[in-house]
């Protein structure tokens, strides 16, 4: 025991003796003790006993445990809270290799591929690599190609598979699997057009060759600095022979700065029948018509209101309806025709409408009447919400005496004749709606015209909204004994004069005349006549 007692001793002696010359410097600090210690302390510790020893490190912390537990904190700090900062590594889709990038975009579709196609140029190359284009046409169209062998008249069928990609330039199979998408959705749409409906001698699937299309309409308003605000949501409201858009939002920019507004039919470049098309795909765009809106009140007709808003009409098929306390845009609606609607949406650019092209007449020497007689009519009257007429009229005709002043007269109802007078169901009114409001113009309606000729081709269409006003005459029929309102249309191609009677009785609205004057300008060119 004495010797086991007497060398833990020396070995204490030693490394007290170690602490105390580090400790002779002034503020040093021995790492793994609590703090300095004093000479005094450290020297005697080799001649005092082991209790003596150890009062007096006992003493020396305690006198000093401020001290000890700053030098601590410090030590600590210095080693272990303050380590070598590294910089990180700049992670970005764009710095990876493009083997990696290369395995992402096989797992895209096709509408995604030719979005991240458009992020940069390198993006474009990688985008339009043949092995990930084949992989999608394959996958869609199943296709084979035909090998003709030169000693015989044989033929031999082998997958697109097998084909080397080094045979075709970069881009190669997406083009053509645009190209075949294209045509195969421009194969449907006409299929779905062929039919033709014999009372408005328009198709009868026009509704579902706009799914097909995966057609929508925009508009965009263009401030007098030359910024942009486009407006898509929208709903829409298909009747027997147009569609009616509604556009509104609260974040209509102000009506003082706006300068002009364009429609136009937008169709997503790869229709997909299972969803709705992407905002953010590849689209393309064509301009339907332009308005300017700058003096709105001076330019526009003003064609009704209610308690809150404004219509004004802008000719042709728009209508802008403004808040009354803020003259500020509430909502815009478009009424579009179906005729030729598809063709106005689909085949014009973003900055030129699409041109029709002209008509060929068909000369006829034998008919001396020939343009003037046999045309049908088709005529719809509704408020959005509500259908208030939808009618076919035939055997329309003018006679030679009945031309005058530049326009064809073509009775279609008459006052004499009480047996073609048309009642109309319910009180017109045109309804419109905002996110938080809506509510209904009493005396505004949209009318949809379609004037057929002979062979039952559309002469004349149109959707505009109109409206009718208190006429200062009264009625002069006896079976019909109320107030007279008319409603007046004109452009370049003819005009409209419709004749109502409200019976009080009944609570209804009866067209007791209805006259079309056609330009002669348009009969002779549709005809090839001299009228």
């Amino acid at each position: 025991m004495a010797m086991g007692r007497g060398r833990a001793l020396r070995q204490y002696g030693r490394g007290a003796a170690a602490v105390g010359a580090a400790a002779a410097s002034p503020g040093a600090a021995i790492v793994g003790l609590p703090g300095p210690f004093t000479p005094t302390a450290v020297a005697s510790g080799p001649r005092l006993g082991r209790a003596a020893g150890l009062r007096n490190r006992s003493r020396s912390f305690a006198a000093r445990s401020g001290e000890c537990s700053e030098t601590v904190n410090a030590a600590i700090e210095s080693l272990h809270l303050t380590p070598s900062i590294k910089p990180k590594p700049n992670l970005c889709i764009e710095s990876m290799p493009s083997e990696m990038l290369m395995k992402i975009f096989s797992y895209l579709d096709a509408v995604s591929l030719l979005s991240v196609g458009c992020v940069n140029k390198r993006f474009y190359h990688l985008a339009n690599d043949n092995g990930i284009w084949l992989k999608i046409y394959s996958s869609c169209f199943q296709p084979k190609r035909t090998m003709w062998k030169m000693e015989s008249d044989q033929t031999e069928t082998v997958s697109l598979g097998c084909i080397p990609l080094c045979d075709r330039k970069p881009g190669y199979w997406k083009k053509e699997y645009i190209l075949k998408q294209i045509a195969a959705v421009k194969t449907r749409v006409m299929r779905l057009v062929k039919p033709v409906d014999p009372y408005t001698g328009l198709p009868c699937k026009n509704k579902e060759a706009m799914k097909a299309l995966g057609l929508s309409w925009i508009i965009v308003l263009k401030d007098k600095n030359g910024k942009e605000h486009v407006m898509e949501k929208a709903n829409l409201s298909f009747k027997d022979t147009s569609v009616n858009i509604l556009w509104y939002s609260t974040n209509w920019p102000c009506l003082d700065i706006l300068s002009t507004l364009k429609l136009f039919g937008v169709t997503p470049l790869l229709p997909d029948q299972s969803r709705a098309p992407s905002k953010n795909g590849p689209r393309q765009c064509s301009l339907i018509a332009e308005y300017h809106l700058a003096n709105l009140s001076e330019s526009g007709v003003a064609i009704g209101a209610d308690k809150l808003v404004q219509l004004f009409s802008l000719n042709p098929e728009l209508l802008i309806g403004l808040w009354k306390e803020k003259n500020e845009i509430a909502f815009v609606m478009a009424s579009l025709h179906y005729h030729q609607l598809l063709e106005r949406s689909t085949l014009g650019s973003a900055t030129v409408q699409y041109a029709f092209p002209p008509n060929k007449p068909v000369l006829d020497d034998i008919d001396p009447e020939y343009g003037l007689h046999d045309y049908s009519l088709h005529l719809d009257m509704h408020g959005r919400s509500c259908t208030y007429l939808c009618g076919t009229f035939r055997s329309l005709f003018c006679r030679k005496g009945d031309i005058a002043n530049g326009y064809l007269r073509l009775p279609v109802v008459t006052l004499k004749d009480n047996t073609k007078h048309v009642p109309l169901t319910g009180t017109l009114g045109l309804t419109w709606e905002t996110d938080a409001l809506k509510g209904n113009v009493k005396d505004c309606y949209v009318m949809d015209f379609t004037l057929l000729d002979e062979t039952g081709k559309p002469f004349w269409c149109f959707s505009a909204p109109v409206y009718m006003e208190l006429s200062s005459k009264a009625s002069s029929l006896y079976d019909y004994m109320g107030h007279i309102y008319t409603t007046n249309y004109a452009d370049s191609e003819g005009k409209v004069c419709v004749e109502f009677i409200w019976l009080e009785e009944t609570k209804e609205y009866f067209i007791v005349n209805l006259v079309l004057y056609i330009s002669t300008k348009k009969v002779n060119n549709w005809y090839g006549t001299n009228y």
